[in-house]
């Protein structure tokens, strides 16, 4: 008997640098993932967002999650640069989280960077 497909929310559970990105996905560790994603010291997850999508509380919810661990937030918001919005600023200030918003190619060199000098860095990356 044939089991049925289990579909589960996109998680890698390891840091890993992202080796490309574009045509609506990313490619780390060996694997592409299609869609955003949510680079975090817990591991890598599929994030539900799309370019243009706001940049809400709720959106942020698992970087909050993590917060004591993250000092700087890099956010991609695709191909342009989106500023925060400041009741999402103010949230990350309040959790001592430096956020930067920029491209999201700008942020995966970013954050490439960072993790190999094993900063505490996360990101929020839209794919483009």
């Amino acid at each position: 008997m044939r089991r049925p497909i289990e579909i589960r929310n996109a998680h890698f559970p390891g840091r890993a640098p992202v080796e490309s990105y574009g045509n609506g996905g990313f490619r780390f560790a060996d694997m592409s993932h299609r869609g955003s994603l949510l680079m975090l010291p817990s591991g890598i997850y599929g994030w539900d967002m799309v370019e243009g999508d706001p940049l809400t509380v709720e959106n942020f919810q698992r970087v909050f999650d993590e917060a004591a661990d993250i000092e700087v937030l890099l956010v991609g918001t695709g191909k342009d640069i989106r500023p925060l919005p400041k009741e999402l600023k103010a949230r990350f200030k309040e959790l001592s989280i430096s956020s930067d918003p920029m491209s999201t190619g700008a942020a995966v060199r970013t954050y490439n960077i960072m993790l190999a000098e094993s900063r505490a860095v996360a990101a929020a990356f839209i794919a483009v």
